[in-house]
């Protein structure tokens, strides 16, 4: 009896002892998930906070652009802010000066545009002063237009022809610095009016005049008449001398 009674005892003690090893087992298991859960939040989100910080502000910036404006090499460098051509400068220009009046604009010079005042001191914000009047109206010296070969100069009246005028670079004025204007034929061929009258005068009754204008059918005519018996050369240098008659292409003399 006595050895049956220790027999159940060793059983129940066994029994109680794995019921405690198999809590001490689920309670482990337990915390060694907990802690998994906690350490791996922490690493996602540095990960996540890494990943916005890349992607937002970007360790290696790319470095800004050095290229020089197209518009500094018209620019002098340190010459006088005063004669800078308008590329080179921003104006704020008042349209409600009184036309042909004094007139002050303040101007800055533009990136990477280096001027000096006349002391040689550099500076960036300066005055101009200039003329009310906007481009059109400048004087015929203060702007370069193109010119015509295809007008005839000595045509009655005169013809003009479409041009395109460009203002000089260091005029100011208000308006466009390129416009069209109507303009009259002025250009030359390279004859020379002195040139055409003494040959008129001296080898004129054998058409020497005229051919040199590149009029070779009068020439020829006045050739074969002997100056149309002297008659045709004297009209011709008075033609010439009064600049009525003029070099055959249309052009004037120089």
């Amino acid at each position: 009896a006595g050895g049956a009674k220790m027999a159940a005892l060793r059983a129940l003690c066994g029994a109680v002892l794995g019921l405690a090893l198999a809590q001490l087992s689920v309670l482990s298991g337990r915390a060694g998930s907990l802690m998994t859960t906690k350490l791996s939040q922490p690493q996602s989100t540095l990960a996540k906070s890494l990943t916005s910080t890349s992607t937002n502000a970007p360790y290696f910036q790319v470095a800004e652009s050095t290229e020089i404006p197209s518009y500094v090499i018209k620019c002098p460098s340190n010459g006088l802010c005063s004669r800078l051509p308008p590329d080179c400068m921003t104006c704020n220009t008042n349209y409600s000066c009184i036309y042909g009046k004094p007139a002050t604009f303040d101007c800055k010079v533009k990136p990477h545009v280096h001027c000096v005042d006349e002391n040689n001191h550099e500076q960036e914000n300066f005055t101009i002063n200039m003329t009310c009047q906007f481009c059109w109206q400048l004087d015929t010296s203060d702007y370069v237009c193109t010119n015509s070969t295809n007008c005839m100069t000595v045509s009655c009246p005169r013809q003009r022809y479409n041009a395109t005028c460009t203002v000089r670079d260091h005029i100011h004025c208000l308006g466009n610095r390129v416009f069209p204007k109507m303009l009259y034929c002025n250009w030359t061929g390279g004859y020379k009016w002195s040139t055409a009258l003494a040959l008129s005068i001296t080898l004129g009754g054998f058409g020497a005049d005229r051919f040199y204008l590149g009029q070779w059918r009068e020439g020829l005519g006045k050739l074969f008449s002997f100056g149309g018996l002297g008659i045709w050369t004297l009209i011709d240098v008075l033609l010439i001398g009064v600049g009525y008659v003029g070099p055959a292409d249309g052009s004037l003399y120089i």
